[in-house]
């Protein structure tokens, strides 16, 4: 079901945003077979981390919550007053599994990198399966940008990458089919935000310090602020050479440290939560501007028109407010990111031209309805088959992809022939540990292949979503029909995609087993 977003909520925010700037014929001309892509990553955002209503009433209509009034993203609400917004759409539960579907297109059981990556060492875990992809995939041919690469395109990398370990190939996106790279290595998360700790590299965690910004070090600008400037940078380059671009901008906001910026810091001095959520809060605000900015240079570069903007977080939220499995830091959804609950794998999800407009040649292929919402499921593997359909760019021959081309969704359809299932394959130990959950229609399951390393302390939890979407009642007693076709569907899943499992204390592997 579409909605579209009330005149009155958002006739002020167009009106505000609109502006005025010459017209590139040159970089238009290009556009006809090549529109420009720019993909904004948001670390550890979830649906709620917004001044945007993601949520929807029974009706369909959005449903403002009291963390939506908290923060402020006025150039989040400008983007979706101009396209279509996701009520559900998922991502892994940590980073560099969603980040690795991103680029290969493939759910993390398949791709196999199904834990966040430490640099340092192979974090599996005591049980988790020996086998699993610590070192990142590492193929250029197949990746998003690589094929973006081979198609003509220029492939920019800025920001947080955390595809791979120190030594390994993945370690750097140019690499992995990136022509450009700036502040993108191994680790996720940085050593500083203040330029005046040189991200890491003068005061903080030094080895966590973001590389290739020495230019900033010892100033006042800000990480979220740099990596802005460094993008327009890449962006106005790429214009200049009449090159179509690709334009990965991966925040490392707003993981952790929860350090403030000064620049929004008096905005939530009053708000009456913690010092540490206050933080998080600025950090948002900071990610907000840097989208503002881009799509102010868009325009300003008479390039808007021509580019495909695309949205998204890479888990649930990991904002500092209640424990981790409670309704609190992504109130009314449940937990935060890291867990088998919708609050830690839901994530915000916008797609928009930077510009709409009626006499676009480009954006006559994809119509984007302004300020709708759609409520049909989405996942993060279906940017890769998005991207390639909307770019007229043909994915690696014998290619294995799980995701769905959204463009039937993003013009205001029902995609009748999209698989309404989500699967999530966590087999290692984290806030949540050892499970699988499946997501099949209104039904999720979860599949705990280790109860006792879970608050549940049971094999299995069943929720009705459409009833009880905030996952208060467990019905895996009363609904025992359900909950093994759900299993078979979630076993079957997983063998399709050779899934690896967790392992018990003599290494056999922890098959799932039907009730």
């Amino acid at each position: 079901m579409i909605i579209k977003q009330s005149q009155r909520t958002l006739c002020g925010v167009l009106g505000a945003v609109t502006l005025l700037c010459g017209f590139n014929q040159n970089a238009s001309d290009a556009a006809e077979q090549h529109p420009n892509v720019v993909l904004f990553l948001v670390d550890d955002m979830g649906p709620l981390d917004t001044s945007v209503p993601f949520l929807t009433d029974s009706k369909g209509h959005p449903e403002r919550y009291p963390l939506n009034d908290f923060y402020r993203t006025p150039a989040m609400e400008r983007l979706a007053s101009h396209g279509v917004r996701f009520s559900t759409f998922y991502a892994m539960s940590v980073c560099s599994p969603t980040r690795t579907s991103i680029i290969t297109g493939q759910n993390a059981a398949r791709h196999r990198v199904t834990q966040w990556i430490r640099s340092e060492e192979n974090n599996r875990g005591e049980f988790g399966p020996p086998d699993w992809r610590w070192v990142g995939v590492q193929d250029p041919s197949v990746t998003l940008p690589g094929v973006l690469r081979e198609n003509g395109y220029r492939t920019i990398f800025v920001g947080k990458a955390h595809f791979g370990p120190l030594g390994e190939l993945s370690e750097w996106p140019t690499n992995l089919g990136f022509d450009v790279n700036i502040a993108g290595c191994s680790w996720g998360q940085p050593g500083s935000y203040y330029g005046l700790d040189g991200y890491g590299d003068i005061k903080g965690n030094k080895r966590r310090a973001v590389p290739h910004l020495e230019k900033y070090h010892g100033t006042e600008t800000f990480l979220s602020e740099a990596l802005t400037i460094e993008a327009k940078k890449q962006i106005t380059s790429a214009v200049e050479d009449k090159k179509p671009f690709f334009l990965d901008f991966a925040h490392y906001a707003v993981h952790a440290p929860f350090q403030s910026d000064p620049r929004f810091a008096s905005h939530y001095k009053d708000s009456g939560k913690p010092k540490n959520a206050q933080a998080y809060a600025t950090l948002i605000e900071g990610m907000d501007k840097s989208l503002g900015d881009i799509l102010d240079h868009l325009d300003s570069l008479g390039v808007a028109e021509e580019t495909f903007v695309l949205f998204v977080g890479d888990n649930g939220s990991d904002a500092p407010l209640g424990s981790v499995h409670e309704h609190a830091s992504s109130y009314p959804l449940r937990a935060k990111k890291g867990t088998h609950y919708e609050g830690g794998m839901r994530v915000p999800f916008i797609a928009s031209w930077a510009r709409p407009s009626q006499k676009s040649s480009v954006q006559k292929r994809l119509h984007i309805p302004e300020g709708a919402i759609q409520q049909q499921l989405g996942t993060v593997m279906d940017i890769y088959p998005t991207v390639l359909a909307i770019t007229g760019t043909q994915p690696p021959a014998d290619y294995t992809l799980d995701g769905t081309d959204l463009q039937t969704q993003l013009e205001g359809h029902r995609n009748s022939s999209r698989d309404e299932k989500f699967l999530m394959h966590f087999p290692h130990k984290h806030r949540s540990s050892y499970f699988t959950s499946l997501r099949d229609g209104d039904w999720k399951l979860v599949y705990h292949y280790r109860p006792s390393d879970n608050p549940a302390k049971t094999p299995y939890e069943l929720f009705n979503l459409a009833q009880d979407p905030f996952e208060k009642q467990n019905l895996a007693d009363r609904k025992p029909q359900v909950l093994s076709r759900l299993m078979a569907t979630m076993t079957a899943s997983l063998q399709e995609q050779s899934a690896l499992y967790p392992v018990d204390a003599d290494g056999n592997e922890m098959v799932p087993k039907a009730p």
